[in-house]
């Protein structure tokens, strides 16, 4: 029944009904104004500590004082006295602009709210109205606690479940269903990034009339908003980032302030003015004086502006540097992201450009190619055979795509990434929020290291690999309807201030390019000498407010890596050649010669006469050596002809051409040649499974049909027959890090890990009775194994023993070795770090001014 009065409240008239209570209209007799009461229902008004409780948290947000909340007047018993809001609930579709006045004041109110460490918890279209002059009003604000603990009533999606038991515990649902944030629904303790989920859920629906989450029930309802990934194609381009930053499930990823809601507007409009504008005299007559003093200034004044200065400083890169294999600036200019082996181990560096020192950003182990999204919030970066994606202020990574060994990524505003999944012929693209990627152009040849144009519908790659008059410098479309080559240089590039950098005979060298039409103009102008370069990557990056930042000394990651022999011990027996960029060393079977990666080519080197030579030389990447047991071939990986890595041998004294092995339209690396001579291990990045270990049969038949060996959901590789062939080592990443397993070979029933806390790159002793690997620390680790091949066939691993601090240098990608060992287990050649460390960036701060003098 309805009551006649509540204190000197004379009730009016019911207005409606929610899970929080019943709403009238009522008289404040005392003060002649029309307010609204919301009553509490009897079973919480029962129940004299939650009225309690509720009494105190009223108090507090009749605290809020702002235009866009709806004020709380004051409490009686069982009722809460507040401000009459009259007009209409929020229904769309329509227009961006009027769509953002109503949300700028949302926006406003939420921000007030949240400086003040108040949060709305069920904030919804039912909870908003819009007044007859246009005036947002928040209503409920923070009832959903100062209700806590009452039971939700079943109902409509709308309005179910506003379920307010205890906001202080866990496993406590609270919010309507439709608009309630992942958090929410999974029943955790909420904050602020509640509410931004509930103003983008609100904001969606404005702009298409439709519920952005709607099942047939609550439970459908709450299921969609904890699974459904957000199609914002619907919404307005402008409005894109916005919502995507909003909506983001996991909270730490989210908008942390509403206030800069704003700002990620690609065109902001004004907001809507509370009241129609009054001309001011005043303010004319000030405006007047002040364009007096202005034009007297210019004339008394006048003189030539300050012309811009260049300024150029070092910094270090972080203690301990073995090598950088990548960097990125943040578009704002502030930070820089730097992909770097510390003690021989690589992760992502986040540095702030006026600061001493970087931080290390925990769980981006083995990262590569970072990039930036344009907001310079987020650091996008491959590591683990994936596309990862970080919060620049910290948090944990969140996997978007698979990507076997990617080479290089951009953002746009619109919540795309374009990234080359691997070394292949494909650049792919996929959403901020991770998905299923789509091929967006594909070439004859390596395309790689993209990065988005301005409008954010065009982008620049590198195509090498491929015939002179194909490779280069491409302008693409996201449409897939362009792809022109632009620039003859097989260089990555970057752009910024209206121009490209690029890399040619060791210089770095810029140019004039119009990115609305795609053309080149003017001359081109050299920038610094000797900056870095890799695998047609330049290690150079610069911003859009104009800094520039690069690392010199002509060859990049890894340069001052060298191999060397070191005993069982640790200590240091001698160097083998020069430093330089070398990798994946592999000690022939007489121990005499040693099969190394040296830029993009194999090479062999005698270890008595220090003699060396070139085995290949056809401008393509050839990589990963392994030697038949015989000593006379070499079998190797290259990405020769269609950009895919594919096996091949040539005979170690370099005559004759190179043969092809195995051909498949996935990525593959030699792992070893069989000591029996009988298979070629080699492990294949099958986007479907991941790294596979496989084995091709060299049994001389003319048709080599290759054998899956180890394959399942998880990575595996670094593949290692045993010296009787009878077991097979290999790593994989099964239990959340790589560690190092065995299993019978052939396969059959039976798998022992090796170790204990992490490890990879296992090698066997020449009598097959201890295995080597790298530990998660980088310390060379030995395992005496004892093995009966049965049946059954047993295995027993004794307990992994460290020997020294191995010092490692990571190549190009981690799935290569990095050391090989003698026969009798007494010596370790290894790929180590060099004693210099990696030499400083230098910075460059408006680094295009006085280019043309």
């Amino acid at each position: 029944m309805t009551p006649q009065a509540i204190a000197h409240y004379r009730i009016n008239a019911k207005l409606g009904a929610g899970g929080m209570g019943e709403v009238y209209r009522a008289t404040d007799t005392k003060l002649g104004r029309e307010v609204a009461i919301k009553i509490i229902p009897d079973t919480f008004a029962r129940d004299s500590d939650r009225l309690a409780r509720f009494t105190r948290e009223a108090q507090v947000l009749a605290s809020l004082n702002h235009p866009n909340i709806a004020a709380i007047y004051g409490v009686e018993e069982r009722a809460l006295v507040m401000e009459l809001v009259e007009g209409e609930s929020l229904q769309g579709p329509m227009p961006f602009d009027d769509a953002w006045k109503i949300a700028s004041q949302i926006a406003a109110a939420l921000e007030y709210a949240h400086e003040r460490g108040i949060v709305h918890r069920d904030l919804k279209p039912a909870n908003i109205k819009v007044t007859p002059d246009g005036i947002v009003k928040l209503l409920d604000f923070g009832l959903a606690k100062a209700l806590s603990d009452q039971p939700g009533a079943a109902g409509s999606v709308e309005n179910s479940p506003t379920l307010t038991m205890n906001a202080t515990q866990l496993g406590v649902i609270l919010g309507t269903a439709a608009y309630m944030a992942p958090e929410q629904a999974k029943g955790k303790i909420v904050d602020k990034r509640a509410d931004i989920w509930a103003f983008g859920v609100v904001l969606y629906e404005l702009l298409t009339g439709e519920r952005l989450f709607e099942g047939e029930d609550v439970s459908d309802t709450l299921a969609q908003v904890l699974t459904k990934q957000p199609d914002l194609d619907r919404v307005p381009v402008k409005a894109r980032r916005l919502l995507g930053e909003c909506l983001q499930k996991d909270p730490k990823l989210r908008l942390r302030d509403i206030g800069d809601a704003g700002r990620l507007l690609d065109e902001k409009p004004m907001p809507a003015a509370s009241q129609p504008p009054r001309f001011n005299y005043g303010w004319l007559t000030a405006a007047v004086m002040a364009v007096v003093t202005l034009g007297l200034g210019f004339f008394a004044f006048r003189r030539t502006p300050p012309e811009r200065q260049t300024l150029r400083y070092t910094i270090a890169t972080p203690e301990n540097t073995t090598s950088i294999h990548s960097l990125a600036i943040s578009p704002d200019g502030h930070l820089v992201a730097i992909a770097a082996a510390v003690n021989g181990k690589r992760q992502l560096w986040l540095r702030a450009l006026d600061a001493l020192q970087g931080q290390l950003m925990p769980g981006t182990e083995d990262a590569t190619n970072p990039f930036w999204s344009p907001d310079s919030r987020y650091i996008g970066f491959f590591a683990e055979g994936k596309l990862k994606k970080i919060a620049a202020s910290g948090g944990p990574p969140q996997s978007l795509c698979p990507a076997p060994t990617g080479r290089g990524g951009s953002w746009n505003r619109d919540g795309i990434i374009v990234f080359s999944p691997d070394a292949g012929a494909a650049l792919q693209r996929v959403s901020v929020d991770g998905g299923v990627p789509a091929d967006v152009i594909r070439n004859e040849g390596m395309a790689h290291f993209p990065i988005f144009l301005p409008d954010g519908r065009h982008f620049l790659y590198v195509l090498s690999q491929s015939s002179p008059d194909r490779k280069g410098v491409y302008r693409a479309s996201l449409d897939g309807k362009e792809n022109l080559r632009i620039l003859a240089d097989d260089s990555s590039v970057a752009f910024a201030a209206g121009r490209l950098l690029f890399i040619r005979d060791n210089t770095l060298l810029t140019q004039s390019f119009n990115d609305a039409s795609g053309r080149l103009t003017g001359e081109v102008l050299p920038v610094a000498e000797g900056v870095s370069y890799s695998l047609n990557n330049i290690y150079v990056t610069a911003s859009e407010t104009g800094v520039l930042l690069y690392e010199s000394g002509g060859l990049g990651g890894g340069e001052n890596n060298q191999m060397a022999w070191y005993d069982r011990g640790g200590r240091l027996l001698g160097a083998v050649g020069a430093p330089g960029r070398v990798f994946d060393p592999a000690i022939s079977p007489d121990e005499k010669s040693v099969a190394f990666q040296r830029g993009a080519d194999v090479w062999l080197r005698d270890l008595a006469r220090g003699a060396e030579q070139r085995l290949t030389a056809d401008g393509s990447i050839n990589s990963v050596p392994f030697w038949a047991p015989d000593g006379g071939r070499v079998a190797f990986n290259s990405n020769r002809g269609e950009g895919v890595f594919n096996l091949y041998q040539k005979a170690a004294n370099g005559s004759g051409k190179d043969e092809l092995l195995l051909a498949t339209p996935y990525n593959k690396g030699v792992d070893q040649w069989s000591r029996d001579g009988q298979f070629v291990v080699y492990s294949q990045a099958d986007p479907r499974t991941k790294n596979d270990i496989w084995v091709l049969p060299m049994n001389g038949s003319a048709e080599r049909k290759p054998v899956p060996v180890v394959r399942s959901e998880f990575d595996e590789l670094f593949g290692q027959l045993s010296p009787d062939s009878h077991w097979i080592a290999y790593t994989s990443d099964e239990s959340g890090q790589r560690e190092v397993y065995v299993r019978p070979f052939p396969a059959s029933e039976g798998q022992w890990r090796i170790s204990i806390t992490g490890g990879e790159q296992p090698r066997w002793r020449g009598d097959g009775k201890e295995l080597f690997f790298v530990s998660a620390d980088n310390k060379m680790m030995a395992v005496a194994v004892k093995a009966a091949v049965g049946p059954p066939a047993s295995f027993e691993p004794g307990t992994p023993q460290a020997l020294f601090e191995a010092h490692l240098t990571q190549g190009p990608v981690n799935t290569l070795f990095q050391y090989d060992v003698t026969a009798d287990g007494k010596r370790f050649l290894l790929d180590s770090a060099g004693a210099g460390g990696s030499p400083p960036l230098t910075v460059v701060v408006n680094w295009d001014a006085g280019l043309n003098k």
